[in-house]
């Protein structure tokens, strides 16, 4: 009203110090920047996932899916956890992306000097204790497991498990990553020494599928490679023509 004096500003400010507005946040009150940013902003990158390596009569069969994840969110869908190490030396990637990813390359550098100092291709075994080392030696620090498979002259295709920690074991049949506690038994149950390459491209990619379909951190596609004597052929099977487990 006309005649009567404004509030002075040093009371406006306490007026308004006193009514302090609350932000809910699922019934806290938030209290820092911090708690604006999301969840997977903090969380490392990781490969999530599914895969597995099969030994056959003449080489082996690697398959992975390709899904990304950083905490909940889905980092990449076609991501390739098929990683070359030499020509006829693959490894696939579980744990930390950036993990797995640097000791790849480290691994991939060394067995190119040792296969220039023998004059001849490196052996699978070797490559595989190599990744066992660096596994072991920095497994404090490290989050990665990691299937190493290949063909040589010596003893053909071979599988070789790396799990964490830096342990390393032959197996005929591999499996890893979050989705492979939903396969062991489907693969006990369905896979028989002496199977083909055609048989065992059929059974890694139907243990795929299912790890896909009830592992949240596996998806995306299927990606496949058969490593033999004649060299690597690669596969890619999309989503839709997967096969199909689900009964909903």
């Amino acid at each position: 009203m006309r005649g009567q004096p404004l509030l002075s500003p040093v009371i406006h400010r306490e007026k308004m110090a006193a009514a302090p507005v609350m932000m809910p946040y699922f019934g806290q009150q938030i209290s820092s920047k911090s708690d604006l940013v999301p969840d997977w902003t903090r969380q490392e990158v990781s490969t999530g996932t599914t895969i597995m390596a099969v030994e056959y009569d003449g080489g082996v069969v690697i398959g992975a899916d390709s899904r990304t994840t950083t905490g909940a969110y889905i980092a990449n869908r076609v991501t390739d956890k098929l990683t070359r190490i030499h020509d006829k030396i693959y490894c696939c990637r579980s744990g930390s992306a950036a993990d797995t990813q640097a000791i790849a390359e480290v691994v991939a550098y060394q067995l190119g000097f040792h296969s220039i100092e023998l004059d001849e291709p490196p052996l699978v075994e070797t490559a595989a204790n190599l990744f066992r080392a660096s596994c072991y030696r920095y497994r404090e620090e490290l989050t990665a497991g990691i299937l190493v498979a290949g063909w040589d002259k010596r003893k053909g295709g071979q599988v070789y498990s790396v799990p964490i920690g830096g342990m390393l074991v032959r197996q005929p049949v591999s499996v890893g990553g979050s989705g492979s506690t939903y396969i062991y038994g489907f693969m006990d149950a369905n896979y028989k020494p002496g199977m083909n390459k055609e048989q065992c491209m059929e059974i890694t990619a139907a243990a795929l599928s299912l790890a896909m379909e009830r592992d949240g951190s596996s998806g995306g596609v299927v990606r496949l490679a058969s490593i033999s004597e004649e060299g690597v052929e690669r596969r890619v099977i999309l989503g839709n023509q997967l096969p199909k487990f689900s009964t909903h």
